[in-house]
């Protein structure tokens, strides 16, 4: 893979003298790129890219223009792809349990693809929407993964056939299997582990006069970030060599959220104070664990952190903490950095996943703007132009 999406200081520093802090800067570039990357070393697989990660309307927009579908969660996903005129062929309705409201704007919208992992959720979906394709969601436990999905998902697989043979009793379209080896996954073998459990349900459902059809082997896929080099494209590889070999005539799909999103964005936030306390040096940022550090709590994930000084100076050991009042409200302890001053910037690259998707107003404060690199960059010319 190519490097992802980075800032250059100097670009950090323009866009700073036009934006207030914090903000975000999107690449939909980067984002065609990684979509394009799955489409070449997953030849044939349908992707639904999950829109939970990054609802960030102009990414939606260009995967949607790039001919992605998309897996949604909530009646609020359902409606706002249906505003953006996505059509609900285009989109699997990818919780496996289901609100009320939710299954009632599938209704209105007109999706008809669903998970699920329970016997109530049949029941459910049969009552709402009749004759729904329905895929059974299977779990596969992998503690080597960042957030393992499995522990709130997935029904065992001991229990498939009998919940197979009970979504077509209540007349629902039992048309596969779906399943998630966790996020930020960094190896193949999860996923070769759940295409052969896969494989014999489908070959028991087929004794049963169950037809399975599709597979769906769900996200994972990890995106580069600090010390992590992993070959996604060897992964990627392994994966559609057992998918060709396990399921050679079976239409497969795929639910990549932060693969897609995560190198899409850069955030820049400012230094806002500094202190001694207790001995130790904290600084405080604008933009915390309310915002678009967000994924600190909500992701298990560990930012990125730059800054023009870096590498520049002897470093200390430091604790940065958000603009909030609240004590939770703490980015980083022991961090090692160069000394900050108040007003220095910092560059966060690889925040595009569950970072401003789960970010909040808590305390007054906005969230970042964020705004398009392939529309910033005329502006920055324009400044540069004005200044010379």
């Amino acid at each position: 893979m190519k490097q992802p999406f980075k800032l250059s200081w100097n670009t950090v520093e323009k866009l700073a003298e036009l934006y207030t802090t914090p903000f975000l800067v999107l690449s939909l570039s980067q984002g065609e790129y990684n979509y394009k990357f799955l489409q070449q070393y997953l030849p044939g697989v349908k992707v639904f890219y999950a829109m939970k990660s990054n609802p960030e309307p102009s990414l939606i927009k260009k995967l949607a223009a790039l001919g992605s579908s998309f897996d949604v969660a909530s009646d609020g996903e359902i409606y706002a792809l249906s505003e953006m005129g996505i059509a609900p062929e285009r989109m699997v309705y990818a919780n496996p349990v289901k609100t009320a409201r939710g299954l009632a704007a599938a209704r209105q919208v007109g999706v008809r693809q669903f998970t699920f992992d329970s016997a109530s959720e049949i029941d459910k979906i049969a009552g709402v929407i009749p004759g729904a394709t329905v895929l059974l969601r299977i779990r596969i436990d992998n503690d080597a993964s960042l957030v393992d999905l499995n522990k709130k998902f997935g029904a065992d697989a001991g229990e498939a056939l009998g919940l197979l043979r009970r979504a077509r009793e209540r007349g629902l379209d039992a048309a596969g299997l779906c399943f998630h080896v966790g996020s930020q996954n960094t190896s193949a073998e999860a996923y070769l582990y759940a295409l052969s459990v896969s494989r014999r349900i489908f070959d028991a459902a087929a004794h049963e006069g169950i037809r399975l059809r599709i597979l769906d082997i769900g996200g994972g896929f990890p995106i580069p970030t600090g010390d992590l080099n992993v070959d996604v494209k060897a992964l990627a590889e392994r994966i559609q060599k057992q998918l060709a070999i396990f399921f050679p005539d079976t239409e497969i799909w795929t639910e990549p959220g932060r693969f897609i999103s995560g190198t899409t964005m850069n955030l820049v936030t400012r230094v806002i104070g500094t202190q001694v306390r207790n001995g130790k040096q904290w600084y405080f940022l604008d933009e915390g664990l309310y915002g678009t550090f967000s994924g600190i709590l909500f992701d298990h994930w560990e930012y990125e952190m730059e800054t023009a000084k870096t590498k520049k100076g002897p470093e200390i050991e430091a604790t940065f903490a958000g603009p909030s009042c609240d004590s939770l409200d703490i980015v980083s302890r022991d961090r090692k950095t160069v000394p900050l001053n108040v007003d220095d910037l910092i560059l966060v690259p690889n925040c595009g996943a569950y970072s401003s998707a789960s970010a909040t107003t808590f305390n007054g404060f906005a969230k970042a703007e964020i705004v398009v690199w392939e529309e910033v960059k005329e502006k920055l010319q324009e400044s540069m132009m004005a200044v010379s």
